[in-house]
């Protein structure tokens, strides 16, 4: 890990919608990349070798051409679209970017992908209150997101932005946990325009075994 060789490298887990965002930019921008699978739940970050790619012991990370690294995915999304299209190019427009990406972090992460990830892993069951509480927070997010579209095609300015391709990684899944998304018509004719981008990809799969509790090692055991 971290050899400097000119290689754009991204360190992920198949399975995180923190990393399918990544992927889905680097592949809307048809950008050449190394991808190396890390295997969350069979300890692969707790390793002091991981730990030195990222002491959070989190993915995605990204290993730059210089050998640099970035780590938080939301920020690798907004390193990648510099002098490209998906970054708004109005001060404004990059300011409304920062704010949906930290929406997308707060609420779509905290309600919705918190509620998918424990009740697909079976962790849900054990912790009724709190899968409520995320539901419910989930639910917001997406009444909110579908106000915001309510009228407009994208959510940022007149094209598809570093905040559509956060948004989606975790908002197209959400019917995995019982959100009903064609509940909400302006979510889910956007989520229609993602899919039809020139270059669009999903390659994101499902948790695998080891995922659920007990069945592996990592820093959410």
């Amino acid at each position: 890990m971290g050899v400097r060789d000119g290689t754009l490298r991204l360190y992920d887990y198949a399975a995180s919608g923190n990393c399918y965002k990544v992927r889905l930019l680097l592949a809307l921008l048809r950008q050449p990349y190394e991808r190396v699978p890390v295997d969350i739940f069979a300890g692969d970050t707790l390793t002091a070798e991981y730990a030195r790619l990222n002491p959070l012991r989190e993915t995605p990370v990204l290993e730059l051409e210089s050998g640099e690294l970035l780590t938080q995915s939301n920020a690798i999304l907004w390193y990648l679209a510099e002098g490209t299209p998906f970054l708004p190019s109005t001060r404004l427009g990059r300011a409304q970017a920062a704010q949906w990406l930290s929406f997308e972090q707060e609420h779509v992460m905290g309600g919705i992908a918190g509620a998918r990830f424990r009740r697909l892993t079976g962790r849900a069951a054990a912790d009724s209150p709190g899968d409520a509480a995320r539901f419910a927070r989930g639910q917001r997010a997406l009444a909110l997101l579908d106000a915001h579209l309510a009228g407009r095609e994208w959510v940022v300015e007149e094209s598809c932005t570093i905040a559509d391709v956060s948004l989606f990684a975790y908002v197209h899944v959400a019917d995995d946990a019982g959100f009903g998304l064609r509940s909400h018509p302006s979510v889910w004719d956007w989520l229609a325009r993602v899919r039809g981008l020139d270059g669009f990809v999903d390659d994101l799969v499902p948790y695998p075994q080891n995922a659920w509790p007990g069945a592996g090692r990592s820093i959410y055991d």
